[in-house]
């Protein structure tokens, strides 16, 4: 490496083009935007995406399927799982079913699911419990625990009834 290489490709901010400066400028006269017409005058802007009259490559590609931005992601866990992971009188958490990587990834809410028998008295905290999930935890002796901090079913985010 030599002493006048350092700056090689290194370069400064780059200057504007000084546009509609005379015809020696090679940018003078009409300054880049053609002859005459809505492209040529002041306040003229495109959407980003337009093609020049082409139809749209966002039109173009097939759209499939419903994305609900506002819709909430919803981990499910079923009881069957719990009972075959967890010993009697434990507590199951999020916490601790990330930890055991049994839920993994953001979400919003936990719900556990009444698929599978569950015989283990276990202590479960989720958001949310299937009334099969409830009846089968209770049946075994545990107790469900609501966590707070998510809207309940069947309600929007304004508290209106669905």
């Amino acid at each position: 490496m030599n002493l006048s290489d350092i700056h090689t490709g290194v370069q400064g901010a780059k200057k504007t083009k000084r546009l509609g400066r005379g015809k020696g400028t090679g940018q003078g006269k009409t300054a880049g935007r053609g002859h005459k017409g809505q492209g040529s005058r002041a306040g003229c802007s495109r959407s980003p995406v337009f093609e020049g009259g082409q139809f749209p490559l966002a039109r173009r590609v097939p759209k499939r399927g419903f994305n609900n931005k506002f819709a909430l992601e919803v981990r499910t866990v079923n009881v069957q799982l719990l009972d075959d992971l967890f010993e009697a009188g434990e507590d199951v958490t999020p916490e601790v079913l990330a930890v055991q990587g049994i839920v993994s990834g953001r979400y919003d809410v936990l719900k556990i699911l009444g698929d599978g028998d569950l015989v283990t008295k276990l202590r479960v905290s989720a958001h949310r419990f299937s009334k099969t999930a409830r009846e089968k935890i209770e049946a075994a002796g545990g107790e469900c625990v609501v966590l707070p901090g998510v809207a309940p079913v069947g309600k929007n985010k304004m508290g209106a009834q669905k």
